[in-house]
């Protein structure tokens, strides 16, 4: 596949279109990098979003991955930010606007509303079970110029990407 086919009509619509084409991105492909890549640069160029990226989970730390837009914060502590507020409570987090938001990390003064999904993934090395070793490993960040872009629509969407692409 050289090209995203791009949808027109509504956000549910363009997520239907979307998610076979990304399936196909990440058939055969155990590389999670070179997927998450393929999978923000697919998402930019759908909905055209402000920013879109991965950060990944680094001991305290959500450090800068694959991503779409302008320059972007390389490093997110645990529990800060949207982002790490995502990471701490292990689940998606939808900003309406960024500006009401306690703690908001602004990288771009452009973002006015956000969503953040936690990609849970399996952790390497020794876990005394399989249950503890499903964990956080990355999140997904979607910034808009739009003040309430994201809606259940996108949440439910994003969470299924990721699920997806992590598993």
């Amino acid at each position: 596949m050289e090209e995203i086919i791009l949808a027109k009509g509504t956000k549910e619509e363009k997520y239907e279109s979307l998610f076979p084409q990304l399936e196909a991105l990440w058939a055969g492909e155990d590389d999670l990098i070179a997927n998450m890549a393929n999978t923000v640069a697919a998402i930019k160029q759908v909905f055209d979003f402000h920013w879109v990226g991965f950060y990944f989970v680094k001991e305290s730390d959500l450090v800068l991955g694959p991503f779409q837009g302008p320059i972007a914060c390389t490093r997110i502590p645990f529990g800060k930010g949207v982002c790490g507020k995502a990471w701490e409570e292990g689940q998606t987090i939808l900003v309406p606007d960024v500006e009401l938001f306690p703690g908001h990390i602004a990288c771009s003064a452009l973002s006015r509303s956000e969503i953040v999904v936690p990609v849970f993934g399996l952790q390497t090395g020794f876990v005394e079970s399989l249950e503890s070793a499903a964990s956080i490993i990355a999140v997904l960040d979607i910034d808009s110029a739009i003040v309430n872009d994201f809606d259940l629509t996108d949440k439910r969407w994003l969470e299924k990407i990721c699920q997806k692409m992590a598993s």
